[in-house]
């Protein structure tokens, strides 16, 4: 069984308490420790300050997105090892082992080639400048420099390689060292992703730190220039952003949390369309890839009441052809979900959702994967629940049952009804909307935008392209208000401006030129 130890300080430290174990969640099996006990977190922090800031702070936006070609690089190079972990901590199927790894890799070049074009200067102009002074001697220009600080990286069990790919490709580009905190559970491909970079010997000292386990202390340590990025659930969101440490040192926090994400179909799609087997297709995708642990994953259906039947059943009968077990079978399609805790909570939400309206297929009972020891392993029908009304079901608004499970429920195929119910989400990372009217299409963003922070309009001219409400592309926003927790990664360089300060220059125009060179921000 493998230890794992925290990178740390420059060395790598192993625990000396009683150790974390994580398995394979298809069989349960042991397949690795961990402890933190013991490690020096105050030491962790002040070593990203005193060592990994300035190194950072001395490259180039150019050198720094050289460091993050060189870091994708080096993943490729270990990706089938990287699968093969995804696929037996994560209880992945293949294909949703490259979800992950890949993503963490694209991120990373995609980031590359944004700092490529930001040129020499270690300054980025943020916009125009503006003259202050008649004859255009006395100029002001806004500018985002490098915080001075830690990024601490805290994310969830369900995407251990793109959560810490994509966190760390924006602090980095900035110029600010990470610490990457992976949820315990499924931390084995985030420790060999930092193992595998530590030893290629591209991280410029003190860049990049992990905890493989418990933090400890870790965030007593944070201070004003700090920055605390998290991915998990709303109520450890809550506690983080509430600490009063975090508050009375106004460490900057940002939250992506749970999501009770929508999608609409038009009313009177017809149901040999390209447009229909779009929404088809992407439902299906949604509630099965990485056993519906994404927190992009579709948990709300809407249809019109004429459609309700055709859809209900049009769905069923996708999902109940699902092959579910232990993912090193190849006739696998749907592992289980990743923690004996997740099962748990998976049942007690199926029969909560239940409550309110009736199972159209899979349930809480108990179920032996295919391929799995008999009564071993986390597995979870694909269920479908459908409420016929849903106004007088707030349990379907909001409590998000993150695996294979979503309700379909009517409205009156209208987007001013449409935008009232997904507005009871109270914010959400993302809604679909099917449909080929644009009149209609148009009314739903008007109605969802300001509860969604990514809108996938779905339509036969984008059938053959489209990729699913799913998937975070790095140039696009991902974040949403409210209880998605109010904020925003990726996007471009915009997700850079998380780790950074935006200051204001005054000054001779000619000075303010020669010093920042031609970098600007998005």
């Amino acid at each position: 069984m493998i230890t794992l130890k925290s990178f740390v300080g420059g060395e790598w430290q192993e625990g000396s308490g009683e150790p974390a174990v994580l398995v394979n969640p298809s069989t349960e099996e042991p397949l690795a420790q961990t402890s933190t006990e013991g490690v020096d977190f105050a030491g962790a922090v002040r070593h990203a300050r005193e060592v990994g800031g300035p190194a950072l702070r001395a490259m180039t936006l150019g050198e720094r997105a050289s460091l993050l070609k060189a870091m994708s690089k080096a993943l490729l190079e270990h990706r089938d090892e990287l699968l093969d972990m995804s696929m037996r901590n994560g209880g992945n199927t293949k294909s949703d082992a490259k979800f992950d790894v890949d993503g963490a890799g694209g991120a990373l070049a995609a980031y590359a080639h944004l700092g490529k074009g930001l040129g020499d200067s270690k300054i980025m102009r943020d916009g125009d400048g503006v003259s202050l002074a008649r004859d255009g001697s006395w100029w002001g220009q806004h500018v985002l420099l490098p915080k001075e600080g830690v990024a601490v990286l805290i994310n969830a069990f369900n995407f251990p390689a793109w959560g810490f790919g994509e966190k760390a490709a924006c602090a980095l580009l900035a110029g600010v060292p990470v610490i990457v905190k992976p949820a315990t559970s499924t931390a084995l491909v985030t420790w060999r992703m930092v193992e595998v970079l530590d030893q290629a010997g591209i991280l410029p000292p003190g860049s990049v730190q992990l905890v493989a386990g418990s933090p400890g202390d870790l965030l007593s340590h944070l201070r004003e220039q700090d920055v605390l990025a998290f991915t998990g659930s709303a109520d450890t969101g809550l506690y983080l952003r509430s600490r009063d440490d975090i508050l009375s040192r106004n460490v900057t926090v940002n939250i992506e949390a749970d999501s009770l994400n929508s999608a609409i179909l038009a009313p009177g799609v017809p149901a040999d369309s390209d447009t229909y087997g779009l929404f088809l297709k992407d439902l299906f995708r949604e509630m099965t890839q990485k056993a519906g642990q994404k927190c992009t994953a579709i948990r709300r259906i809407f249809v019109a009441e004429e459609d309700m039947e055709r859809v209900a059943g049009d769905l069923v009968g996708r999902l109940a052809d699902v092959t579910v077990g232990n993912t090193a079978d190849p006739e696998v399609r749907m592992g289980p979900v990743s923690t004996a805790r997740q099962l748990a909570d998976n049942r007690a939400g199926i029969e909560a959702l239940a409550a309110a309206g009736t199972v159209a297929t899979g349930g809480s009972d108990p179920l032996d994967g295919v391929g799995a020891p008999e009564g071993r392993g986390y597995y979870v029908r694909p269920t479908l629940i459908r409420v016929d009304d849903a106004r007088s079901s707030d349990v379907v608004h909001t409590h998000e049952v993150f695996g294979p499970v979503a309700s379909i429920m009517p409205y009156d195929g209208t987007p001013d009804d449409a935008a009232e119910l997904v507005a009871r989400g109270q914010g959400s990372l993302v809604a679909s909307a099917y449909g080929d009217d644009p009149d209609w299409a148009g009314g739903m963003i008007a109605g969802l935008g300001a509860w969604n922070g990514r809108l996938y309009l779905g339509s036969s001219g984008v059938a053959g392209s489209a990729m699913g409400s799913g998937a975070a592309f790095p140039y696009l926003l991902h974040g949403g208000p409210g209880r998605a927790g109010n904020g925003e990664e990726l996007g471009g360089l915009s997700g850079v401006r998380l780790y950074q300060r935006r200051c204001a220059l005054q000054g001779d125009p000619a000075v303010l030129d020669r010093i920042l060179g031609g970098t600007e921000s998005e």
